[in-house]
């Protein structure tokens, strides 16, 4: 049931995107596809690196704020 509602809602959203949106939404589908299982879980080190590393990047000030995020999807 749940695949459903998922399935109608997807078919609602894609009409209301641009075609570099589109695009753009196809890459990342085919991009998870080609991911293998073992590739997908990350064990607690590498979790604990890419958690650091992000909160780093934060203390640094780079970051994107939503606001500029925008911005930058509307150049797409």
């Amino acid at each position: 049931m749940r695949n459903n509602i998922i399935k109608r809602e997807l078919n609602a959203y894609l009409p209301l995107l641009t075609g570099k949106q589109q695009e753009l939404l196809l890459e990342v589908i085919k991009n998870i596809l080609q991911v293998e299982p073992s590739d997908k879980r990350i064990n607690v080190k590498q979790y604990n690196d890419e958690l650091n590393a992000s909160i780093k990047q934060g203390r640094e000030g780079k970051t994107v704020s939503h606001k500029q995020l925008l911005k930058e999807m509307e150049k797409w």
